[in-house]
Order: structure tokens, then sequence, then C-alpha cells
């Protein structure tokens, strides 16, 4: 009869048996689980490409109308780009064809179609030292053109196109006088030399001042931050009506790329200069006839004031009673107003005269030796009076 032994320890719990095997399942439920996830997420790339590519063109959603402010900036650009041109102007020391120079990077800039003869005003920068000059009008078209006249205190030129085969379309002129801070403004123009480019912004401020030739300063300077780029200069600064309120002419930056700030000439000094300039071929300018000594160099004297160094012969400053500093450097006399508006530097006198106008008089108040007294004195066109 066989023997049976028996056994040595505790018999297992079937609680525990049956809750260690059901944690087994849960184990390999979760690790095909996990394996189902890897695979899915490797093969997802590979079944969205074979599931959701497209084989076709896509078909085109319907986009409805534009808003109304894109609609009022294409028809504005639409009616205005064809009075402006990008104008090319070649230095003396290049070669003497100017349509084969113009892929060697002449200088460049912009301007505005004036009226339908053909003249074209842009800025006296974008010209100047050039020996020969031409304009690509929107439609293509190239044209020769020829300096009508310059104004470089006032950095304009008026150019004449010649014989273009396109007809011309002038730009609508505005006002500067009545522009608000806020307004909206548009520039057209050349950046680069990107032709028909248009940009926008609004109006900055009003009533700058900026600097051009001769030490003159522009007065009622219009600044926006609409981008304006080399190559921007000479073309238009417009209102949302399409209408002419400022010539684009500088900007500050530190790159030399826009940084927001540009100016432009206010249109109604344009329009006065413009008129001028294809009328005689110059303009007048507003003064009295005085020589006066260097800005830095009053401040350095303590002197707030336009200091007199000398008056030119035969000029109103002369008959007036006006004296310039003595032999020895003395100051006899310094302007610090007028007609009542206070006078710090030559700047400020030239703005006033210009406002005044030629053949007006002006009351200058004037100090010499401590003591102020008041000049009557005729404001003339000071470029025909000799300086010798």
């Amino acid at each position: 009869m066989p023997l049976s032994v028996p056994p040595t320890g505790p018999t297992p719990d079937p609680q525990i048996i049956r809750r260690a095997q059901r944690t087994d399942r849960l184990l390999r439920v979760a690790v095909i689980w996990l394996l189902l996830l890897a695979t899915a997420w490797v093969a997802q790339p590979y079944l969205a490409a074979l599931w959701f590519s497209v084989s076709g063109p896509r078909t085109v959603t319907a986009r409805g109308d534009l808003a109304p402010a894109e609609t009022s900036t294409i028809e504005l650009f639409k009616r205005v780009s064809p009075s402006v041109v990008h104008v090319y102007a070649q230095s003396s020391r290049r070669t003497p064809s100017l349509l084969e120079a113009q892929q060697g990077g002449v200088q460049s800039g912009s301007g505005v179609i004036w009226d339908a003869a053909g003249h074209v005003i842009t800025n006296n920068h974008v010209i100047q030292g050039a020996s020969a000059l031409g304009a690509r009008l929107s439609t293509g078209e190239f044209v020769t053109a020829r300096v009508i006249g310059t104004a470089p205190n006032y950095d304009l030129a008026v150019l004449q196109l010649e014989r273009p085969r396109a007809a011309l379309r002038p730009i609508a002129i505005g006002s500067s006088s009545d522009l608000q801070v806020g307004q909206a403004a548009f520039a057209i123009g050349s950046p680069y030399g990107l032709e028909q480019t248009l940009t926008t912004g609004i109006v900055s401020a009003l009533q700058r001042r900026l600097p051009t030739a001769a030490a003159h300063e522009i007065s009622g300077v219009i600044q926006t931050d609409a981008a304006i780029n080399p190559g921007n200069s000479g073309g238009p600064l417009l209102d949302s009506a399409g209408r002419l309120i400022g010539l684009n002419t500088a900007i500050i930056s530190g790159s030399g790329a826009s940084a927001g700030i540009g100016f432009a000439i206010p249109v109604d000094a344009v329009n006065r200069i413009a008129t001028s300039l294809i009328r005689t071929g110059t303009v007048p300018v507003p003064g009295i006839g005085i020589i006066a000594a260097d800005e830095n160099e009053a401040a350095r004297l303590g002197i707030d004031g336009v200091v007199v160094v000398r008056t030119l012969p035969d000029s109103p400053a002369a008959r007036a009673g006006l004296t310039g500093a003595s032999e020895t450097g003395m100051v006899e006399d310094v302007i610090i107003g007028a007609n009542g508006q206070e006078i710090h530097s030559m700047s400020d006198l030239a703005a006033a005269l210009e406002g005044i106008g030629i053949g007006s008089d002006v009351k200058l108040q004037v100090i010499r030796d401590g003591r102020a007294r008041t000049v009557n004195v005729q404001v003339t066109d000071i470029s025909r009076l000799k300086r010798n």
C-alpha cells in the first residue's frame, strides 16, 4: 500500500490566487493596449497620408465681399498709382546711356505727375548732380526727362517728361492746412526700386521742422508711420480720398530702413513752389538781407535770438538801420521777435518771414546795448540780393 506525504506548509488561500490571476490578466491587457497604442502612434502619419491626402486641386472656398476698408484702399491705389512715376538719375560719373545704366543701380526715387503737360514733382536730392534723367510710368513706359527748376531750400524739383506716348494722369491735390493727427495716410513709391509699392499708416504728427540745404528748415512738415524707405523720396503721401497731402522726403532710422518715422513736405508748400518753378524756374526766398551768426556760437555767447553778423548791401535790413557785429566782434543787433512772435533761431525767423510773404512789412523786435526797439523792415526776395 503506497504511502502519501502530507503537505508541509499552509494551504494557499483561494482568494489570493484569484486576485493574483486577475492582476496578471490586467497586466497582460495593459501591455497589449500599450503595444496597440504605440503601433497606432507610429502608423498615424502613414495612415493620415493614405486616407486624407488630396489627389487633385482643392475646391476654392467662396470668400464673400471684401471689407469696406479693403475696398476703399484698393480703389485708392487703382486711382492714384497711374500718377506716380519711378525717377532715375544718372550721375555724371556713370556711363552716358541711362537706359543701360539702370541695371547698374543708378540713383532713383519717386515722383508725381503734376499736370497733363508732363511736369513731374520730386525731391531735389533725388536728382541732384545727375547728368541724365528719366522716369518709368505705371504702364512700364520709360521716358527721358529734363530739369525745369529746383528749390534746394525746400528739397523740391520739377522735371519735364519728354514725349511720353501714354496719356498722363495728374495727381489730385489736397490741402495740408486742415490735416488732423490720427487720420489715415497712404504712401506710393519705389522703395529699393520696387515700383508701385503701397504702404499705409496714419498722420503721426504735424508742424514738424525739417532741415534742408543752406541751413534752411521747412515748416509744417507732416510726420507719418506709413512705411517709407529709400526710393520713396519724391512720392506722394495721400489722404483717404486719394488726394496729395505731402511729398515724402525723409526718415529717421538707425538702420536706414523704415522705423515708422517718416516726413513729408506739406502739399500747400509743394503747390506754391511747384507753380513758381514751372512758371519761372526759380523760387523767391523771403528774407530781409542779413547774415546771421551760427546758432551754436550764439548759444555759446548766451544769446537767445538771431545775432546779425552783417547786412547785405542795399537790403531792406540795411535800409532799416540794422547793424552787424563790429570789426572787433562786438554784437550789435539781436532779433528776438517778428510781428509779436518770439524768435530764437534763424529757422524761426525764416518761417515767420515766409508766412508774412514777400512785399509785406514785418515788425522786428531788436535788442541793441541791452535796450529793445521795434524796427519795420520789408520782406524781399533775397535770392536776388548780392552777397558781396
